[in-house]
């Protein structure tokens, strides 16, 4: 007997369905292998038979002595992992005729196995069930861990099965199985924001805590640099915290990432939060931009819609920082093998923090730096020119003082605040440039727009040349002064660029003055 099921292999961040054929027939002699399992298998999924074999049995039902092939269509699609022991069982028992099948092909079928015939979570549970609403399904069943992650997806009946026997007890004709019940738009709505930091526990800073409401306002990279114990990764941290809430849209791709990378966990739902990503710095090139040989999501991904933060940025292996350029640019990366290649979303804004030198007390305004003669260039030098070029901001960061620490009184300023004014100044950036695809915020925009939407008066192009010539600064600072400066002239809603705000943007410049290494 010939039974159909359908279940889904997720590529890239996209699912795509495949149907599980079960054909049972003809015995098969003692001795004799009794199962076939073609279409591209990995050997999760071939072991898995051997895994299907036990749970049957200790759930009540029998494994007869026929001859079992199971094709998963389409056959030039490699199907990898575990998820495929749910929907082979369902086929079997059906092909078997010891389960009704009439309704099998109805549902999108996917989970892990026990021995005991429980099931246990998979991967990419959100995309599957996108992939199911697609195909007009009756429902999708998931292990009941997973669940909630799927019923993100309204408009589709998803039913979290515990154990095989659920499973059957859904596909049968006389269901009473419920199924998951969430609603997507109420959770989204009581969570979002929700960050464990605020800026109001940051005492003094404030110009540090103003360059960053720059950043946040105008999507700009960043660097801090200051000596040890002077805050920046406590900064860095609290950052998400005053970029622009996440739209549903946006929560979506994200929580879509997070979960063919199987970070979400169990009882999971919705992203509802910027995504701050840490990797240490002893990270593979592999591990930050994504691959491996079954290729998956690496933290520049993984940080979509958030902040990825490189922590002592001139400790990482130079190679691994020079596959950050393209990412950068086209806010997405391309993971090519010689079977398949797959298009992670990358579009984060970078913030790094360093020490000006080894020892990190160099420009210190108390302690004295100890390192040699053209120690600091060379420590700088481990930073290649072109992703420093990507850099919009260098901001210098001094320690807070005894007094700042020891005051009592509540910061005057908090995470909202800031978010209000850089939610703002970025729908004002939305109006701006709502006739441009792919271009959202200042620091998007190419040299070419630059000159026409970055527009300075005559005294502003006689600051501007002159802080060029006297700081010595690099013919590469120039755009990254007028993209800053819109930035800052959008925050206080004036449609032109003033004196202040490009003073205000000259002094993020550190790192392209002649001689600040010495």
């Amino acid at each position: 007997m010939l039974v159909k099921t359908n279940a889904a292999a997720v590529q890239g961040v996209e699912a795509q369905k495949i149907t599980v054929e079960v054909n049972a027939g003809g015995t098969v002699a003692a001795g004799k292998q009794m199962f076939f399992i073609v279409g591209l298998p990995d050997k999760a999924v071939t072991e898995g038979f051997q895994r299907i074999e036990a749970a049957t049995k200790n759930v009540g039902f029998k494994m007869p002595r026929l001859k079992l092939v199971i094709n998963l269509a389409p056959a030039d699609i490699r199907k990898e992992g575990s998820a495929y022991d749910l929907p082979i069982a369902l086929g079997v028992l059906a092909a078997t005729k010891q389960i009704e099948s009439e309704r099998l092909s109805r549902f999108m079928i996917m989970g892990e196995l026990a021995l005991d015939g429980s099931l246990r979570p998979i991967k990419g549970a959100l995309p599957i069930a996108i992939k199911a609403r697609e195909e007009k399904l009756d429902g999708l069943i998931v292990p009941a861990q997973n669940a909630r992650e799927a019923a993100i997806v309204n408009d589709l009946k998803v039913y979290g099965a515990k154990t095989l026997l659920d499973a059957i007890s859904i596909v049968s004709e006389n269901n009473t199985f419920p199924p998951y019940d969430y609603n997507t738009r109420e959770s989204f709505n009581d969570t979002i924001n929700d960050y464990q930091v605020d800026f109001s526990d940051v005492k003094g800073q404030e110009n540090i805590k103003r360059s960053l409401e720059i950043a946040a306002a105008g999507g700009h990279n960043a660097i801090l640099i200051g000596p040890p114990g002077a805050g920046k990764t406590m900064l860095a941290r609290r950052l998400p915290s005053i970029l622009p809430p996440l739209d549903l849209y946006e929560a979506l791709e994200t929580t879509k990432i997070h979960s063919v990378s199987g970070m979400l966990g169990a009882e999971a739902s919705l992203v509802t939060t910027r995504p701050f990503r840490a990797p240490h710095h002893t990270i593979s090139d592999v591990a930050l931009v994504g691959g491996g040989s079954n290729p998956n999501p690496g933290e520049i991904s993984l940080a979509h819609n958030g902040v990825l933060f490189l922590d002592e940025l001139p400790e990482f292996k130079r190679a691994v920082l020079e596959v950050l350029r393209q990412p950068m640019e086209e806010r997405k990366v391309t993971i090519s093998r010689a079977r398949i290649s797959v298009d992670y979303p990358a579009s984060f804004m970078l913030i790094a923090s360093m020490n000006p030198c080894p020892c990190g007390f160099y420009n210190h305004p108390t302690k004295d730096c100890v390192c040699g003669p053209g120690i600091v260039k060379k420590y700088l030098a481990k930073i290649s020119g072109p992703l420093l070029d990507r850099i919009d901001l260098h901001v210098e960061v001094t320690p807070v003082s005894y007094d700042e620490l020891a005051e009592f009184k509540p910061a005057d300023i908090s995470s909202e605040d800031i978010r209000t004014r850089v939610i703002e100044a970025r729908t004002i950036q939305t109006e701006r440039f709502k006739d441009y695809k792919n271009i959202h915020a200042n620091a998007q925009m190419p040299s070419r727009m630059v000159r026409e939407i970055c527009s300075i008066n005559k005294a502003g192009q006689t600051l501007l040349k002159t802080a060029m010539s006297k700081l010595q600064l690099s013919a590469r600072a120039y755009d990254r002064i007028l993209k800053v400066a819109r930035t800052a002239a959008d925050l206080s809603a004036s449609p032109d660029i003033k004196i202040e705000h490009l003073a205000e943007a000259i002094q993020y410049r550190s790192l392209d003055r002649e001689g600040w290494a010495g």
